[in-house]
């Protein structure tokens, strides 16, 4: 996501006070910064950077503030910051890959405020929603809800009933997102070119809240969800006109021991065709958990191979948070 210079929205895009059916200035600062260090040989440290920067909501009073999961892999060191100029360090409690969601525990007083939880299911497509950052109101933007809708990636992720908004905030990794109540429905997530009406533009994805709720006891208490791990490929596949291509591999992923390369189209799984990314992952994650093999067959030039990938659980690849 952008860095953090200083910049505001355009007034004519920022939630008014005298407009909202709530006091704004209370969900504005259980907005935090996430400032976090990961160790340069950490699993992830490739993709996502040694140095992550985005936001987190407080949603307890004893200084629990959810994030998304991305910024806190392998964390470190965390530091949060309020809109009061509070600075604490803070500890990488759980992430659930599943979800997304990531958890951070203050280990000082944030002096901030919790957010109240609200339901994402009550949320629909057209409804006016807000979108807050860490800086007050000038990084608050009121956006729409244009599509509510199942979300895959390329990572093997998927999620259903994702919340896309539009216009784009441009710091959107951990942001909150509110409904015209005032109560939290999702967590930023992405910046994605959509198509609004018959235009193409930015919007953002939002992970809806109501996910975090059968998993939260579990996640504070055990750093992961009750819920069984699923089997992990290590392969980045996207979709593009109806094909399947593999567009890169994790290092030492189970998929890059197997042989599988970038490049390669992916034709089927277990016997059966596939040409959507959510039906792949339906079809490997069906198989079984970490360590299920996965026949896949897959095409090169002037080749169909098949080959069987035994799978992992990705979590044991990952370093794990330390209290210090």
């Amino acid at each position: 996501m952008s860095d953090m210079k200083p910049w505001a929205f355009d007034e004519s895009l920022q939630p008014r006070m005298e407009d909202l059916a709530f006091d704004l200035a209370p969900v504005l600062d259980a907005v935090v910064l996430l400032r976090v260090e990961i160790p340069e040989d950490a699993f992830t440290a490739g993709i996502l950077g040694t140095e992550r920067t985005g936001y987190g909501v407080v949603i307890g009073g004893k200084g629990l503030v959810l994030t998304i999961g991305y910024l806190i892999t392998e964390a470190e060191t965390i530091w949060l910051t309020t809109n009061a100029g509070v600075v604490v360090p803070g500890h990488a409690l759980a992430y659930d890959q599943s979800t997304g969601f990531g958890l951070v525990q203050a280990l000082g007083d944030l002096r901030a405020p919790a957010l109240e939880r609200g339901s994402s299911s009550a949320v629909s497509a057209g409804d006016e929603v807000f979108v807050i950052g860490h800086g007050g109101r000038s990084h608050a933007l009121k956006a729409k809800v244009f599509a509510k809708r199942e979300f895959a990636g390329y990572w093997e992720y998927m999620i259903a009933d994702a919340l896309f908004t539009a216009p784009a905030h441009p710091q959107w990794g951990g942001a909150a997102l509110v409904d015209k109540g005032g109560r939290l429905v999702g967590i930023g997530s992405l910046l994605l070119q959509e198509t609004v009406g018959d235009e193409a533009d930015q919007g953002n994805m939002f992970v809806p809240i109501d996910l975090v709720e059968p998993i939260l006891d579990d996640l504070i208490k055990r750093g992961r969800s009750g819920r069984a791990p699923r089997p992990w490929l290590g392969m980045y596949t996207q979709e593009a006109e109806g094909r399947l291509t593999v567009g890169g591999l994790a290092p030492g992923s189970p998929a890059e021991r197997a042989g599988v390369k970038a490049g390669d189209l992916v034709l089927g799984v277990a016997g059966e065709r596939t040409n959507s990314l959510p039906d792949f992952l339906r079809k490997v994650w069906r198989l079984g958990g970490p360590g299920v093999e996965v026949p896949l067959m897959l095409a090169r030039p002037g080749d169909v191979l098949r080959l069987s990938v035994r799978t992992a659980d990705r979590n044991d690849f990952l370093k794990k948070p330390r209290l210090h």
